[in-house]
């Protein structure tokens, strides 16, 4: 692919950025897209995957025919095969009539399936049906249906482990991934971040009608060095944020950084590693509020042997000096399950045994302790899951799919949540 016609894609499709891979995955979309193989988008959230299905249909010769971008996690188990593949009339309750399905509307054309591994596994049947006979069987009917329709399927899951899993077919990957498009996250592009910022700030300068910010060294060095979990998304976000609120059109490191969450909040829902798993990641929101709990349980264990060391401490200053011996406390492990008192030696209860306890003050020392002992808070699961999805909600502002992004769930399971919790939203 010659350098103008890139730069004509770059342009017409709004792709701001010269890395290699970039423009790899550009090139690739380009040249698929007079064939009709089926091709899988994988990519970080927030990348831009969207752009590239318009592309292979734009270049294709299903270009006048329709082009229809489904999101497949925003919509409900219940339903997802009915807005797929239609369905009769009567055929469950509220099936007052007949309608047609996405497959059915865009025969012809190009249809897009987002986020595709959310896919329940009995649509993901009646989808390999069509990508390999293209026929598909409307909800409640008997009739087999035909359709022409090219399919580029897009998803942000780590696919092969999904399979491993069972939550994926291994047959509908093969046969989504004919072609991989690999969509490279900002991170691996740094090069590209400083030309999205400027215009970034540019469109926002127009949009609100005020001067374009511009960063200074410190500002475009942390700005480079950052890791971008949401990627081109979030800079257009943070972008936006500091536009709007700025005062001061030089944004330094020390301004830059007010905006950029903290790195740890940032990570929770994120991809956990261990020696075990190179690459596990989160895969509901209850593992995360595990996560929170665990961490919740050591910080409680710190802080239990800190208070009880400090009671040790101020019982052996008013202790009798004249005492035969001299009892000790060991620290409490970090792996003693909360709210377990802290212990005495086994030196000292063999001490005990033999003076049968003769020495009060020294009997009231475990008694001393153990009324300091730190109890368990009765912690409910269910109770801090709902919490965490107020807070994501209020934080933004009622909107679903960045919550569910931030989260690392579909949009589908947070809806059940909000239902579930009864949550106002």
């Amino acid at each position: 692919m010659k350098q103008f016609d890139l730069q004509s894609v770059k342009q017409r499709f709004a792709i701001i950025g010269n890395s290699e891979a970039l423009n790899r995955a550009i090139d690739i979309a380009v040249q698929v897209a007079p064939t009709d193989l089926s091709v899988l988008i994988t990519g970080e959230s927030g990348v831009g995957k969207e752009n590239f299905p318009q592309i292979i249909h734009t270049y294709s010769y299903r270009k006048h025919g329709p082009y229809i971008a489904v999101n497949c996690g925003a919509i409900p188990e219940g339903t997802i095969d009915s807005e797929l593949f239609g369905h009769e009339k009567g055929s469950f309750t509220g099936a007052t009539a007949d309608r047609k399905g996405y497959f059915e509307v865009a025969d012809g054309g190009t249809i897009f399936l987002d986020e595709v591994a959310e896919l329940p596994l009995s649509t993901q049947v009646r989808l390999l049906r069509v990508l390999e006979a293209g026929e598909f069987i409307k909800v409640g009917s008997s009739k087999t249906l035909k359709t022409d329709v090219r399919v580029v399927a897009a998803t942000n899951t780590n696919v092969p482990q999904a399979i491993r899993d069972g939550r994926f077919r291994e047959d509908l990957y093969y046969r989504l991934n004919s072609v991989p498009i690999y969509i490279p996250p900002l991170r691996e592009r740094k090069a590209d971040i400083p030309l999205l910022f400027r215009k970034f700030a540019s469109d926002f300068s127009e949009k609100y009608n005020m001067p374009p910010i511009r960063l200074t060294e410190d500002g475009r060095a942390l700005l480079l060095n950052y890791y971008w979990n949401g990627n081109v998304r979030q800079l257009k976000n943070i972008t936006e944020q500091i536009s709007v609120i700025e005062q001061q059109r030089e944004i330094t490191a020390s301004i830059l950084r007010s905006y950029l969450p903290n790195e740890q909040i940032e990570k929770l829902p994120a991809v956990f590693k261990s020696d075990k798993s190179e690459g596990k990641t989160f895969n509901s929101e209850r593992e995360i509020l595990y996560q929170v709990l665990f961490d919740m349980k050591k910080d409680m264990n710190d802080l239990k042997k800190v208070v009880n060391e400090l009671m040790a401490e101020k019982h052996f200053k008013t202790h009798d000096t004249t005492s035969s011996y001299t009892p000790t406390i060991i620290h409490q492990p970090a792996d003693v399950p909360v709210g377990s008192s802290s212990v005495i030696n086994s030196d000292f209860l063999h001490h005990e045994k033999e003076s049968k306890f003769e020495d009060v003050d020294d009997v009231e020392l475990v008694h001393d302790v153990e009324d300091y002992k730190i109890e368990d808070e009765a912690l409910s699961l269910a109770d801090m899951e709902k919490q965490m999805i107020i807070r994501t909600l209020e934080k933004y502002r009622g909107r679903r799919k960045p919550a569910a992004e931030e989260l690392k769930i579909s949009e589908r399971t947070l809806y059940r949540k909000i239902k579930e919790y009864e949550i106002e939203a």
